[in-house]
């Protein structure tokens, strides 16, 4: 089976503090450490988990620049057979449909059998999986949690409302979001990375994937970031200030005086 797992270098929570910037328009990104989507990191562990009982490839791909790299080298590490980036300042600025309709190009390029993303990314959107399938008129599937092959198709599970689950067989080829925690992803350690640190990954940009420039980008953004604010501090919300060991101590206390903890 080929399985095409679309991933995304995002801004990694556990090791930044983040804060707005003074235009007040986005996130201050200087000097951020940046890391593989989470819920990426759990459909690319799938696919890995697929191809190990019925065979195939793992192409991991991401749309990005140079720096993006990192994070194909890291899911190579961890297993994926190749890695894949999508570059062109055209693409700069791209909203969710952009993304996908430079995906779209690429998947008309190869052959998959199976196309994966994460749940959602850093913005929140979750959105470009289902553009995607819409665009290729594939099948497609959201939080997804368990999948399973039957024949020709999948035996999928999926998260609803009220921590419910949903059962459906899935037509191959077909676009899957996969939920965090339908798997436990390998741990990569720096000795793969370094066996995979000189192997070559191919990059393609508008004109090898015939994507319009003027079709993608900020230009033709439909949907545009206008403002982020933090939230205002409620009459039942506190907000804990000091090193992380002091807001532990202070959570725990306040827990206990709520009698969330005997």
């Amino acid at each position: 089976m080929e399985i095409l797992v679309c991933a995304r270098r995002v801004p990694d929570t556990s090791e930044n503090e983040i804060e707005l910037n003074s235009a007040g328009d986005d996130i201050e990104r200087d000097d951020l450490v940046y890391s593989v989507n989470e819920p990426d990191n759990y459909a690319v562990e799938e696919a890995l988990q697929i191809v190990d009982r019925v065979g195939g490839n793992v192409t991991v791909v991401t749309v990005g620049g140079d720096e993006d790299e990192e994070i194909l080298r890291r899911e190579m590490a961890m297993g994926a057979h190749q890695g894949v980036l999508i570059s062109d300042e055209a693409f700069h600025g791209s909203d969710g449909r952009g993304i996908a309709t430079v995906l779209k190009a690429f998947v008309a390029q190869g052959q998959y059998d199976l196309i994966l993303t994460g749940v959602q990314a850093d913005d929140g959107g979750a959105q470009v999986g289902g553009m995607l399938a819409a665009m290729l008129d594939y099948p497609f599937a959201s939080l997804v949690n368990s999948i399973e092959l039957e024949g020709g198709k999948l035996k999928i599970s999926r998260e609803i409302e009220g921590g419910n689950k949903e059962m459906n067989a899935i037509d191959l080829p077909c676009v899957l979001s996969i939920q965090t925690g339908i798997n436990e992803p390998r741990y990569v350690g720096m000795r793969g990375i370094r066996q995979v640190a000189s192997r070559n990954i191919p990059t393609f940009d508008a004109s090898a994937l015939g994507v319009d420039p003027g079709a993608v980008g900020e230009a033709a953004a439909k949907v545009k970031r206008v403002d982020y604010f933090v939230p205002a501090v409620g009459k039942e919300a506190e907000m804990l200030e000091g090193s992380t060991e002091e807001i532990i101590d202070k959570l725990m206390e306040l827990l206990k005086a709520k009698g969330g903890l005997n």
